[in-house]
């Protein structure tokens, strides 16, 4: 038993997270995500829209530290709009609701004063922009009949992107890849990514999706770059403002931006990809 404990406390000190916990609520997430658009995929809009909310919450909070203003509760008013008008509207609701967001954001900041006006503002717009907006497109992942197979072929490409990403770091990692940013993600991580996330992706299309099994390999290549980058993004907010974790709310995660991070880019870039199967193959 000890040398379990010996063994467990190895992979938890290179990888940097404490393993059990963080299977367990990554677990948790995908079968609350499953249960959502199994029985009522509404709710699936709702539970994006509380996710991105608290995610808000702790960017706000981030922002803060540094001294720079972002309403949370103007940005939470405003993922709520997104997140309605794209269930209801699509992505022309997504494109309108952000186009009206903006200036309302940019107007509730005048009342502050023009100390750090600039700095307060373009913290605002990335806000609202990285989340409510990009996460706005796990929305219209949802929206069509097949909404369940889209979004758990999205899971299932993430999953294998960060899952194997980890897993084959933390086994095999050596040489890092962006050591400024990220000290911990090595080229070894990434190269078992790639690999797993475009076997992964074969097989969602071709058993989830019902479609040919190289649109999936394509896609997970895709996810395979939009994933790495968006955590990598997250890391140098997270480095620039000097926080290891942008919260605590997730065993094993952090904070839900932490866990967030890899689906913000990716969720465009899937939607894009199924918009064009759709349409031209």
């Amino acid at each position: 038993m000890s040398d379990l404990h010996a063994i467990n406390d190895a992979i938890n000190k290179r990888a940097g997270r404490k393993l059990l916990p963080s299977i367990v609520v990554g677990l948790s997430l995908i079968a609350l995500v499953w249960l959502t658009l199994a029985f009522e995929r509404t709710l699936f809009a709702v539970l994006v829209a509380i996710a991105v909310t608290l995610g808000i919450r702790e960017l706000a909070r981030a922002f803060g530290n540094s001294g720079i203003h972002v309403s949370a509760r103007a940005l939470a008013i405003a993922t709520g709009g997104l997140s309605a008008a794209t269930w209801f509207g699509g992505i022309n609701g997504l494109a309108i609701s952000t186009a009206i967001a903006f200036p309302l954001l940019i107007i509730a900041q005048l009342r502050r004063g023009p100390e750090k006006f600039v700095a307060s503002v373009t913290a605002s717009t990335l806000s609202l922009i990285y989340l409510p907006f990009m996460a706005g497109f796990l929305i219209l992942l949802a929206r069509p009949s097949n909404g369940l197979a889209r979004v758990m072929t999205f899971v299932v490409l993430v999953g294998c992107n960060d899952t194997f990403g980890y897993i084959v770091g933390v086994l095999f990692g050596k040489h890092t890849l962006v050591p400024k940013i990220s000290p911990k993600k090595s080229w070894e991580g990434l190269i078992g990514s790639v690999i797993f996330t475009a076997i992964g992706g074969a097989l969602a299309f071709n058993y989830i999706m019902e479609t040919k099994w190289w649109y999936g390999v394509i896609a997970g290549l895709m996810i395979n770059f939009t994933a790495t980058t968006g955590d990598l993004i997250e890391s140098a907010l997270k480095r620039d403002m000097s926080l290891k974790d942008m919260g605590t709310l997730l065993p094993g995660h952090g904070g839900m931006l932490d866990r967030l991070d890899s689906v913000l880019l990716s969720a465009p870039a899937l939607w894009l990809a199924l918009e064009l199967v759709k349409r031209y193959l």
